[in-house]
């Protein structure tokens, strides 16, 4: 009984100090019609809070009006309640588009201003330009990927785990796809520190559900409406 007992203390103290805290600091299922409230978009028109065989969902399910002159996603909402530095984001994705080799979703973070944040790109397949982690710094997106896979399979109506893990002294940056216990891409950068965290897509469609976000660095903020002003 005690090696038992010996065994679960350290796993949960593992996944603890993982995840910065042992509560979320940010969860929503988007069971609430409002949970869109807490978000700015680049083109809020693009995104709704609905029901999808039974699961609430933030769904981007068209493509937003807006363009910017620094070649980036586009399709972009933003958590406008908080900012984080180092983080662990959890939340389940499901890429509604049709299949080809940019076919992605996209996770935001750090996100200084509309010139000036990191996301990472999970595509079907991977190239210079797709199923990377990307910084974008006052000019077009530049890959700092140093692992990423050979591609990730969204499949058709197909919800999939993703935990995407910063830490803002050490400069690392990992995601994790499905498979928690083995990161699909990694990068090492210490430009940016706090800032804020989203979701979306550079050409495509799809939903967002149960995501917590762990982090001891979390500062609250006013949601002004002002980040893509």
């Amino acid at each position: 009984m005690m090696r038992v007992f010996l065994c679960v203390v350290v796993v949960g103290g593992f996944l603890s100090a993982a995840r910065g805290e042992e509560s979320p600091v940010y969860e929503s299922d988007f069971s609430k019609k409002t949970a869109l409230d807490a978000f700015d978009c680049t083109d809020k028109a693009a995104w709704r809070v609905v029901s999808s065989d039974g699961r609430p969902t933030l769904e981007l399910f068209q493509k937003s009006k807006y363009k910017y002159e620094v070649r980036s996603p586009f399709n972009i909402a933003l958590l406008a309640t908080h900012t984080f530095g180092s983080f662990v984001l959890e939340a389940e994705l499901l890429q509604t588009g049709k299949e080809y080799g940019h076919r992605d979703m996209c996770l935001f973070f750090n996100f200084q201003d509309r010139s000036h944040f990191y996301y990472v790109h999970i595509a079907s397949v991977a190239d210079d330009h797709a199923n990377q982690i990307f910084i974008v710094d006052g000019k077009p997106r530049t890959k700092i990927s140093t692992k990423t896979n050979k591609g990730n399979d969204w499949g058709q109506k197909e919800w999939h785990k993703i935990r995407l893990v910063r830490d803002v002294k050490k400069g690392t940056i990992q995601l994790f796809f499905d498979d928690m216990k083995t990161p699909v891409m990694e990068a090492s950068d210490t430009t940016f520190g706090q800032g804020y965290v989203g979701f979306g897509s550079f050409d495509d469609t799809g939903m967002v559900s149960n995501v917590k976000i762990f982090s001891k660095t979390a500062k609250k903020v006013e949601a002004t409406g002002m980040l893509f002003k």
